[in-house]
């Protein structure tokens, strides 16, 4: 496995989309070097993204987020979250009623913003539903993992509408050397038992990564999926989604995917990135 520095990487791309935990930071804070990477990226003037698959923070607090890291040069409209896409689709799919959701109220937020009212999966009365016009899988917490997963799969089972899941991470990591399920197994879990299939965003989903191609289209003429380059330590979402979208893509080894392990998942799990580096950091 060819392990290269990231400024070799990324000096011919225009455009860089990176993933956000595990690429500029993670449960410590910033990822050495970040800061540096982002401002140096800036100098040679090259266009940033940041794509996330957290759907707990909008745009706006997930750039505030960032800043209160030491990361300060994103600025909201920088940052594509796979809130936001769920929030277009039920704008355009789901025109009014209510939504139940798993998650916090502040992931909450994209419902409402899609001007319609959510409403927790706890509080929803099961055997009055029928103004349930749509459910969606939010965030990560926020929700019992026993009693309100059973209350959802027994609406799931009465209400025949749009099922929608913002996250399709399947882990999310709770300390150094510990995670936890991710709303994307619940979801998983939700389809294998009803025989379902939900709409989902988030990488690898195409979405994500077309609204950041639009995004970046209107600052900069002429660009085209060779001048990108997508930036992410999971194979299963960021590598794979950008691989599918068409654009160059690099491991970081600084998350998800260890050094020590990098290889083996790869060959086994037949998703290769272009490129490998350590961090965005060396």
């Amino acid at each position: 496995m060819d392990i290269k520095t990231f400024a070799e990487i990324a000096a011919p791309y225009r455009v860089i989309f990176f993933d956000s935990y595990g690429v500029l930071r993670n449960h410590r804070g910033l990822i050495p070097g970040a800061v540096d990477c982002v401002a140096e990226l800036r100098a040679a003037g090259k266009h940033i993204r940041v794509l996330t698959n957290n759907a707990a923070r909008s745009s706006s607090a997930a750039s505030r987020r960032l800043a209160h890291y030491g990361l300060h040069g994103i600025p909201p409209e920088e940052i594509i979250t796979s809130g936001a896409t769920t929030r277009q689709f039920l704008q355009q799919k789901v025109r009014s009623g209510k939504v139940a959701y798993l998650g916090t109220p502040a992931a909450a937020e994209y419902i409402i913003g899609a001007g319609l009212e959510a409403i927790p999966v706890a509080e929803v009365d099961i055997n009055h539903a029928d103004d349930i016009k749509a459910i969606a899988f939010l965030d990560d917490e926020g929700y019992d993992m026993n009693t309100d997963v059973n209350s959802l799969i027994n609406l799931l089972r009465r209400c025949p509408v749009p099922v929608v899941v913002a996250n399709t991470d399947l882990l999310y990591p709770v300390a150094a050397n510990e995670v936890a399920l991710a709303t994307g197994s619940i979801a998983r879990l939700a389809e294998y038992v009803l025989g379902r299939k939900f709409v989902k965003f988030g990488k690898p989903a195409m979405q994500m990564f077309q609204l950041a191609y639009e995004s970046v289209s209107k600052e900069l003429s002429n660009v085209g999926l060779s001048d990108i380059l997508m930036v992410g330590d999971t194979l299963h979402t960021d590598i794979l989604g950008g691989n599918s979208f068409g654009i160059d893509t690099t491991l970081v080894l600084s998350g998800n995917t260890r050094k020590e392990s990098a290889e083996t998942e790869i060959i086994s799990s037949g998703i290769f990135p272009d490129y490998v580096c350590l961090s965005i950091g060396q």
